[in-house]
């Protein structure tokens, strides 16, 4: 199950069905998996004091995901995502917002599953899967270096 909470109004106004978006890449990414996820979309400041507070990185980043203890099951955590650092993100490679969040979600998600990419062979891993599951959403691959921009 995938909760979304809106946070920051941008979302909605420039994406009226984000909350159908975002279940429907939460619930392909997690599959089989059984869990619940809250996946927050907020704006830049909220992401940044989250990243200072629990990376000791004082910046905004796109997505944040935080693993819940195993005691919290069928709870399995939350992913974060900061609308300004997206929206330039989708911009500046060419890609709709929608077709990035939904790639966001699909990587935060994963890594509430237990994928990292720390090492080569893990993120190779990792990004296999990301693109397996994007593909069975309509979304072109997001490590491709060919997109407009």
């Amino acid at each position: 199950m995938i909760e979304v909470e809106v946070e920051h109004d941008a979302w909605t106004q420039v994406l009226p069905d984000v909350e159908a978006r975002v279940r429907r890449a939460g619930e392909a990414a997690l599959g089989k998996a059984e869990g619940e996820v809250v996946v927050l979309l907020s704006d830049d400041q909220a992401v940044r004091d989250l990243n200072a507070r629990f990376r000791n990185k004082d910046k905004p980043t796109n997505v944040l995901s935080f693993p819940a203890a195993e005691s919290a099951a069928p709870h399995l955590g939350d992913v974060v995502l900061a609308y300004g650092v997206c929206s330039a993100e989708a911009e500046t490679q060419g890609k709709t917002l929608s077709d990035h969040l939904t790639h966001l979600v699909v990587h935060g998600v994963l890594h509430l599953l237990g994928r990292d990419h720390e090492d080569d062979l893990e993120a190779e891993e990792m990004e296999g899967e990301e693109r397996a599951i994007l593909a069975d959403l309509g979304v072109l691959d997001p490590y491709r270096n060919d997109h407009a921009v």
